[in-house]
Formats: C-alpha cells, structure tokens, sequence
C-alpha cells in the first residue's frame, strides 16, 4: 500500500495573496447571491438578476482599485489613513451607484422612476457595503499586523531566552578553568610534570565535551554524572583522598533532561567550602531519586556547613546559586524548586527538584 504524506494545516493568512482573492470572490459572489435571492423572494423576475450581476461585477473591480489605495493609505499617519479612506469610501459609492443607475434606467427606459431617487438609492445600498467591505479590509490588516508583532515579540523572547541561557552557562568556564589553571601552574612550580599533564589531559576531555555542545542544550542526568566525574578526575588530581565523591542515581531517572553543566557549579563550591578547610577531606555525594512526576537532586558533602556570615555560594565571581537559579527556571519556569540546608551538626546540601523529561527537546547536547 503507497504511503501517504501527512498533510499539515497550513493558517487561512499565511499567503496573503491567496487570502485576500478568496476572500474577495467569495465574499462578493455571496453578496449577489443574497441580492439576487432577496430580489427574488419579493417577487422580482429572472431578469432581475443582470443588473444584481452587473452591480456585483462593478463593486469587485472598485474593491480592487480599493485595494490599492488602502494598501498605500496603511503606510500613512492614522488621520491622513481614516480621512482619506472615508473620502475613498464614498467616491466609490457614488461611483457604483451611478452605474447602477444608469444600468437600471437603461435596461428599463419606460420605467417611471426619478434618477436622482435611483441614485440615492443605489449610493445608500453601494456605500453601506463599500464601507463594510473598507471596514473588514482594515480589521484583517490590524489582525495580521498584531500577529506579526506577536510573532516577532515571541521570536524576540525566544532569542533572549537564549542568549541569556548562553550567558549563564558560558559563566561558568573561566571560573573553572581560572582554579584548575592555577593548579596546573602549581604542579609546574613543583616539578610535578606528569601530574601536571595528567591534569592538563583530563582538563581538555572536559573542555571538549562543553565546547562540541551548544550552551542552550539540554543533556540527560547520566551524561550531567559523566562530566562532573571527569571533573572529579581533575579536582582528585589535586585533592587526593581528601577528595571522596559518592554518586547514587536511580536508573529511573538516568535520561531526565537538564541544562549542561547546571551541577557543575554545586560541586565546585562543595570542593571549595568543604574538602579545602578541613585536614581530613570531605565526602561529596550526589543523589537523584524519581519523586512522583517530578525528578529530585541532591548535592550534599560532610563539611563544616553553613556558619553565621559564611555566604557559600555567592561569593568570590558570584558564579553559584543565583545562576543555577536562573537557569533552572528558564528552563522549567515554575515548576522547578531549589533549597538549601546546613543542618547544626555540619554538612551543607542543595535540593533541586524539577519535571522528569525525559522526551528529546529541541536543542539537546550530543
């Protein structure tokens, strides 16, 4: 059986070429139709109908020239655009009406009808429908005009949307890279070279994974794992045994979606306020547990905890919360929360909870 290509609704308006002839032979062979049934019902002859479609005929041919004009008036200033148009409106009407009348006199000579009251008559039936025709042109092109305008603020928001997701994400590589230099500069100082290239390799397996990706991507929570690993790998080269990363991710939630590179920063700080002041090290564990349709992260570590004026995660380049925030609801708007808690007894953690998505997006990390 041939396979039939699907057929996409295409909007009434997106060819306003097409539209406007639509439009303009159906709304015109339904006015004959309506005269012409009119005139009949009320006991007019067949005949009737010539001078309806004559009428008919010379309103569409004035509609066009209409057209025309509008189309240069909407480019105006308002007063000069209505003024004009009214003006239009009714040297279109007087216009119609003369033919009309002078149609309907010669196709009926003996009739006894005064001219002028023809032509009143006519003026008054043509300049009602001319000015309902104007009427309706204008409302359609305000339609499309706030359509467009809608559509370009929404382009407007999206681009933003974007470069701002860019932004908050492209914070994030010098304040990293700004520490593991430096450490890499140590190791130099102290002859230390194959540790130094160590460090210098898994650095660049890191880079390589956050440049080939877009900085508005979105990536699965297992390959979120894989590069905070490989960024263990380079903090451990530094740190050692003091160093003590934990990771427990329900399979559940393995391919739930989340901005790249949005734990990074939870790490960072957990290495710099908890394994860097104590003598011993610390323990850095990062959960993820499915809760109902939601997905919920934890980081947490064993440090010292949260001390009266210690302002954790927004000191030094200010790269922490605030950003994670700020991407977290760009990418989930409100549904998404984010907490903190530095119990007494010491440890500091951060819950993230947010949607399980884990349908591919439009934009996601290779």
């Amino acid at each position: 059986m041939p396979s039939v290509l699907p057929i996409s609704a295409q909007p009434f308006f997106a060819d306003k070429n097409r539209a406007f002839w639509t439009l303009q032979a159906l709304g015109w062979a339904g006015a004959f139709l309506l005269r012409g049934l009119s005139g009949i019902a009320n006991g007019q002859p067949v005949s009737f109908l010539v001078p309806v479609l004559i009428s008919t005929v010379t309103g569409y041919s004035i509609t066009l020239l209409m057209a025309v004009g509008y189309r240069f008036l909407l480019r105006q200033r308002p007063i000069v655009t209505w003024t004009t148009s009214i003006v239009v409106a009714i040297v279109a009407g007087g216009t119609s009406a003369f033919i009309d009348a002078w149609v309907f006199t010669t196709l009926n000579p003996v009739a006894d009808s005064s001219s002028l009251k023809l032509f009143l008559g006519a003026f008054y039936l043509n300049f009602t429908l001319l000015g309902a025709w104007s009427a309706l042109y204008y409302a359609i092109n305000f339609y499309l005009t706030v359509e467009e305008q809608a559509d370009q603020l929404l382009h407007l928001e999206n681009q933003a949307s974007a470069a701002q997701l860019a932004m908050l994400r492209y914070q994030l590589n010098p304040h990293f890279l700004f520490n593991t230099l430096n450490s890499i500069s140590t190791l130099v100082l102290l002859k230390q070279t194959e540790r130094a290239n160590a460090m210098l390799s898994r650095l660049s397996a890191f880079l390589r994974y956050t440049l080939i990706n877009e900085p508005t991507a979105q990536v699965t929570l297992e390959q979120e794992i894989e590069t905070l690993k490989l960024y263990l790998e380079i903090e451990k080269m530094r740190f050692e045994d003091r160093l003590r990363p934990i990771f427990d991710i329900h399979p559940a939630v393995a391919n739930a979606r989340l901005p790249s590179l949005l734990l990074q920063p939870l790490v960072e700080n957990a290495i710099k306020y908890a394994v860097t002041p104590l003598e011993e090290g610390a323990d850095i564990v990062v959960t993820a547990q499915p809760v109902g349709e939601n997905v919920r992260i934890v980081v947490s570590d064993t440090g010292p905890g949260l001390h009266a004026g210690d302002q954790r995660m927004t000191k030094g380049t200010g790269v922490g919360q605030a950003n994670i925030r700020d991407r977290l609801f760009q990418a989930f708007g409100e549904r998404q929360t984010m907490e903190t808690r530095s119990p007494p007894e010491g440890g500091y953690s951060v819950i993230i909870e947010m949607p399980l998505i884990t349908a591919e997006p439009s934009r996601v990390a290779a």
